[in-house]
């Protein structure tokens, strides 16, 4: 048991880093002056920033995260594991729409301003998916949901957007969240059904970077008109980063319960290195490197990113046992959900202040550091909201 708890911890130290960076990379999001390789390369661009390799990381440890988690439910004989995968993914998918819907939101024909919308809708979201423990009455968990749902509706009652043709709540795209929720639906139902066999995931794994190779040179352009509604939400793109988890956890089980686990080195770097190949290749034929447009040269060079630097931390975490060296963003790591969400609460309320950052810490190296503590303060605040109980759970 300790060495799948020491397996845990290696995720959980990679998810820690992840989400904090990603809140990092958001917050450096047009702060001028600073280095244009930490942000996102412009959609025109062929180029890769350290930005546009944070979601790839993610959707990849969303499908480390796969296999130990169904390990655990079954263990505990949970006999429901598919309907948890199907109301998880639809709770994503769900707050990634409103999200996807705050970014056309019509200040001008609705009663609340925009930063008091944001807000709203984000404090109806922590008391619908506040991780409730088993000593909170059902009559104050309804009711702490209830208030949730009912400012939600309002929120949706209120809500105008600013596109003519569509002059309500409706699908711009899937937001963040949605993305992820779409890509843990697919490929928790593979694994799932699949009853973890190694080569399934790989066969899978292989078809979602394919069908996106094969979207990008244009033999799935018949699929363009319902591309946006289709169950494969996209082009493959962030299935193919979460098959990749997915197929790395299961062949960790199986080498370690082989005693074979030297093997996994060999194997991670070779994969790796045929990822790096085949992206550099397929980048002159299929539009470049680029996150905007999900190009495939930038889902294999990621991917392969996202294997050297796990690689890393299993030798860190699972071999070397320095756990401790990332305790200072821990939260981060076991309250992922929360830490998302903070920066939304923030965000909004900083607006309403009407104030703003000194001149020092709004460019250059002063917003570098503004970022930084910007970061550690979201984590920081999630240990502190996790130590009295708030925790939000999907």
């Amino acid at each position: 048991m300790s060495n799948l708890i020491n397996r845990i911890r290696s995720i959980d130290a990679f998810r820690a880093v992840t989400m904090f960076l990603m809140i990092f990379v958001n917050d450096l999001d047009g702060v001028p002056n600073t280095p244009e390789w930490l942000k996102h390369a412009a959609i025109s661009e062929d180029a890769l920033g350290l930005a546009d390799t944070i979601f790839p990381a993610f959707l990849f440890i969303v499908g480390l995260s796969i296999p130990y988690a169904f390990a655990k439910r079954l263990h505990n004989q949970e006999a429901h594991v598919p309907y948890r995968i199907i109301t998880r993914s639809l709770a994503l998918i769900f707050i990634g729409f409103f999200h996807a819907n705050s970014e056309t939101y019509n200040e001008s024909a609705t009663i609340l301003p925009k930063p008091v919308w944001d807000s709203l809708a984000t404090f109806s979201f922590f008391f619908i998916f506040l991780d409730y423990n088993k000593t909170t009455s059902k009559i104050r968990r309804y009711m702490f949901q209830g208030f949730g749902w009912a400012l939600l509706i309002a929120m949706c009652i209120i809500y105008r957007s600013t596109d003519p043709a569509h002059p309500w709540l409706h699908l711009t795209w899937w937001g963040i969240l949605g993305l992820i929720g779409w890509s843990y639906l697919v490929c928790g139902l593979i694994y799932y059904y699949s009853n973890g066999y190694l080569w399934i995931q790989a066969a899978a794994w292989l078809f979602f970077m394919f069908f996106n190779i094969d979207f990008h040179f244009g033999m799935l352009d018949f699929l363009s008109g319902i591309q946006k509604y289709m169950w494969i939400a996209g082009n493959g793109a962030m299935q193919a980063f979460t098959m990749a988890g997915v197929f790395v956890s299961v062949l960790y089980m199986r080498l370690n319960k082989n005693k074979e686990i030297k093997m996994l080195w060999g194997a991670m770097i070779m994969m790796a290195i045929i990822l790096f190949n085949l992206g550099f290749i397929v980048r002159y034929f299929s539009g470049g490197i680029s996150k905007a447009r999900d190009t495939p040269s930038w889902v294999l060079i990621c991917t392969g990113i996202s294997l050297v630097v796990y690689a890393i931390f299993i030798y860190i975490v699972d071999f070397r046992h320095k756990y401790h060296w990332f305790k200072i963003i821990e939260p981060a790591g076991t309250s992922t959900f929360t830490a998302y969400l903070l920066p939304y609460l923030f965000y909004p309320l900083y607006q309403m202040t009407d104030l703003g950052y000194p001149q020092y810490l709004d460019q250059g190296t002063g917003g570098l550091i503004r970022c930084l503590l910007f970061s550690f303060v979201i984590v920081w605040l999630t240990g502190l909201l996790q130590k009295i109980n708030v925790r939000l759970k999907i």
